[in-house]
């Protein structure tokens, strides 16, 4: 970064259609404002787009670029916010202005499907990165050579930022403030826009993890079953036999037929219909943890805590923040199936990890 004596140059890339209106406000009230009472320096904030006049955010508002992608020649940080067509490919001067801003040492971050761009000009190649859930399977698809991690709200590689969708952006960014300028200023700007300066668990708390379906009509019909009795202790010999199979013949054609094995499956649909149950009831995590087969509340904060990177009372706090305020409600199983009332994971191609910054 520059002295102190220099403002320090940050350049936010935009195109025509393809920049997200959210990311680039977040960008601007990181950037755009005179911040240095807080501990942070003076900073020289403008966008850049391959053709420079007015373009339009992914929702047709309009902005006025004033600079060219010559600009990236003197930044010292570069962003991409997001690239809302994943599909469009980016402008070459733009994959060589970033590769070249990266060879003369500056910061180069995304937010979001702004990975996209990073990976096309090669700056995320054998390097760990993440974008928002939802596109994280199609960019590992896409660049193979690229570790890929749903789970987390930004990965630092030093020089390379990657951030997650939409929010995520102010958790990367005051990432990047912690680390350059100090905690003291994170935690001046993180008051100012009234944010937390550092949010618990990652990505994963918020992926609806997809449960494999069954298309098998026997073992459609004793998954059913095992759906409404988790609070029982559920094993294979026990399935199996409800299937009048074998266990090994049982598990190899559950592994056939769904995709994934009986211990697998049905640690999701315990977690499943935990989640439910901390969003839908005031139920204590204790009663909760019997409900759903995991027995104790250390079971379940454990499977909670490697699953979804929080506890399962930071969860509630964070899809039910007014629990407990309106009474206990009745607490049961049927109607808090996997998903309830959530957006599917599927599109995303990938499975929740362990959901902490990197």
């Amino acid at each position: 970064m520059p002295t102190a004596s220099s403002p320090v140059v940050v350049s936010v890339v935009v195109d025509d259609g393809l920049v997200g209106g959210f990311g680039l406000g977040v960008v601007a009230e990181f950037f755009g404002y005179d911040r240095r009472a807080m501990g942070l320096p003076l900073f020289d904030f403008a966008m850049v787009a391959p053709v420079p006049g007015v373009v339009r955010t992914d929702t047709g508002i309009p902005v006025l670029v004033e600079h060219g992608l010559e600009r990236l020649a003197v930044s010292d940080i570069v962003l991409v916010t997001a690239w809302e067509l994943v599909d469009a490919v980016p402008p070459p001067e733009l994959l060589d202005g970033l590769r070249a801003a990266h060879a003369r040492g500056a910061t180069i971050i995304s937010s979001c499907t702004g990975a996209f761009v990073l990976a096309e000009a090669g700056l995320l190649d054998g390097q760990r990165a993440t974008t928002h859930w939802r596109f994280a399977g199609e960019l590992a698809a896409r660049y193979p050579a690229v570790h890929v991690d749903p789970a987390v709200l930004y990965v630092d590689n030093g020089q390379v930022v990657t951030g997650a969708g939409t929010a995520a952006g102010v958790d990367t960014l005051l990432h990047l403030v912690r680390r350059e300028w100090g905690t003291s200023a994170a935690n001046a700007l993180a008051r100012e826009m009234v944010v937390p300066p550092h949010r618990d668990g990652g990505q994963a708390q918020f992926i609806d993890a997809p449960v494999a379906r069954c298309e098998d009509d026997l073992l459609g019909v004793v998954l059913d079953w095992a759906r409404a009795h988790l609070a029982e202790d559920i094993s294979v010999p026990l399935l199996a036999r409800r299937a009048l199979m074998s266990p090994r013949s049982f598990a190899r054609r559950f592994k056939a037929t769904t995709g994934t094995t009986p211990h697998a499956w049905l640690l999701a649909q315990r977690l499943a219909a935990a989640e439910a149950l901390l969003e839908d009831s005031d139920a204590p995590v204790e009663e909760i943890a019997r409900l759903v087969g995991f027995g104790t509340a250390a079971g379940l904060r454990e499977q909670f805590g490697r699953r979804r990177g929080v506890s399962p009372r930071a969860y509630r706090q964070t899809f039910r923040p007014a629990a407990g305020s309106a009474g206990t409600s009745a607490v049961q199983l049927h109607g808090h199936g996997p998903g309830a009332g959530r957006v599917r994971g599927d599109e995303a191609g990938v499975h929740a990890g362990l959901g902490q910054p990197a």
